[in-house]
C-alpha cells in the first residue's frame, strides 16, 4: 500500500489491506489467519462489552 509523504493514512484500512493481500500457502497457514481474525474479533468485543456506571449519586 503505497501512501503520500507525510501523511499515515487511516490505520484500520491499512491493516485491512495488509490482510487482503496475504494468500495462505496451505490449510494450516489458512486457518492460522482465520483464527488471528477471530481473535481480534473476540477481543474487540470483549473490550466493547462494558456497561458504564450512570448513577451520579456516589
Amino acid at each position: 500500500m503505497t501512501r503520500a509523504k507525510g501523511f499515515p493514512g487511516d490505520k484500520n484500512l491499512g491493516n485491512v489491506v495488509h490482510d487482503l493481500e496475504q494468500s495462505p500457502v496451505n490449510s494450516h497457514q489458512a486457518q492460522q489467519l482465520q483464527q488471528d481474525v477471530n481473535d481480534r474479533r473476540h477481543h474487540d468485543a470483549r473490550n466493547h462489552n462494558k456497561e458504564t456506571d450512570m448513577n451520579p449519586s456516589h
